[in-house]
């Protein structure tokens, strides 16, 4: 499947799912990360779900490794689309977020965490196939960012569906995922 393809069918797909669908999902997707062998992740980049694309919700996830590990720092990305680069800002209970223009809720906390510094990686994504890539928005702020990762860091992916076999017209940036959680499976790659 073509990226262009595959990003409007599967963006289409979710939005057709209702809140209650969505609701049960998350459940299941919730279920299904709990039983991911995961190592102690004390560093956490994630991102706020957004409402209008009907994304799964990420904070449940969060919430169930923060669990796991209260003093977990946990990071949100905050993007600067003039130089095509993201960062990944620590934030905490009392860090304010507001919304951008294109629907990202972002903190307003500035205290970064070099991407080297990070264990894991919640990878926003549309689709993904067997070999664990996947199709995002397509401004590749987080292939670019994921590049700086240490080796070792698990970058994680949410999806209300199962994988495509393969997708076509990858670039050679495009990282793939180690891990994809889906309502019915763990993929690990």
């Amino acid at each position: 499947m073509l990226k262009k393809e595959a990003r409007k069918v599967y963006k289409e797909m979710r939005l057709n799912l209702s809140e209650k669908e969505r609701s049960k999902l998350d459940d299941l997707l919730l279920i299904q990360f709990q039983s991911a062998e995961l190592p102690f992740i004390e560093s956490l980049l994630t991102y706020w779900p957004i409402e209008e694309n009907n994304e799964p919700d990420t904070h449940l996830f969060t919430e169930f490794l923060k669990f796991r590990n209260p003093e977990m720092k946990v990071c949100y990305p905050v993007s600067d689309f003039t130089a095509g680069a993201m960062h990944a800002a620590i934030a905490d209970i009392d860090t304010p977020f507001s919304k951008t223009e294109l629907n990202i809720f972002e903190p307003q906390s500035y205290d970064f965490l070099p991407a080297a510094d990070i264990d894991m990686v919640f990878v926003p994504l549309l689709v993904f196939d067997k070999n664990g890539f996947r199709i995002g928005y397509g401004k590749g702020f987080y292939d670019k960012w994921l590049a700086g990762c240490r080796q070792g860091c698990i970058k994680a992916g949410f999806s209300y569906f199962e994988p495509v076999k393969a997708i076509n017209g990858l670039h050679e940036f495009d990282l793939p995922l180690d891990l994809c959680i889906t309502p019915h499976n763990v993929y690990v790659f």
